[in-house]
């Protein structure tokens, strides 16, 4: 045990102070790794997933839908798109450029990989916000 104090005899003092360096230190490296992880755990297509018992969402304007057939075939408001070009044609709508929004209308049959491809393909054409568009779900009877 560490004394402090000149006499040997009277006047001793037990050290109480602590050192903190190495909790200091711990502490600075485990910040630096939350600050380095967390802009990656935070990629990748960014959807505000819709609940399913709501009330109708209530627009002042139209907005822009992007629909996907049963039969895969892709709509842009009303006009078809192509699937290969459909990032371009994104990418070169003025209203995707202005708003940053699409809702996405899909049939419930279509395979979940080809809705995330598209997804995919929105988000690469800019698009910061994506909304899903389902119908309403009746209450389930009670048993």
């Amino acid at each position: 045990m560490a004394f402090s104090g000149g006499d040997t005899g009277s006047g001793r003092r037990a050290m109480t102070d602590i050192n903190v360096t190495p909790l200091v230190d711990v502490m600075l490296v485990l910040l630096i790794i939350f600050m380095v992880t967390a802009p990656l755990i935070q990629s990748g297509v960014k959807v505000d997933l819709p609940r399913a018992q709501t009330q109708q969402m209530e627009h002042a304007e139209e907005k822009l839908v992007l629909k996907i057939t049963r039969e895969r075939k892709i709509y842009l408001g009303d006009a078809q798109i192509p699937p290969d070009q459909l990032e371009a044609k994104l990418a070169t709508n003025s209203r995707v450029q202005k708003d940053k929004e699409v809702y996405l209308q899909a049939d419930r049959s279509l395979p979940y990989g080809l809705v995330v491809q598209i997804m995919a393909a929105a988000r690469r054409a800019g698009v910061e916000s994506l909304g899903m568009i389902t119908e309403e779900e009746k209450e389930l009877p009670k048993r």
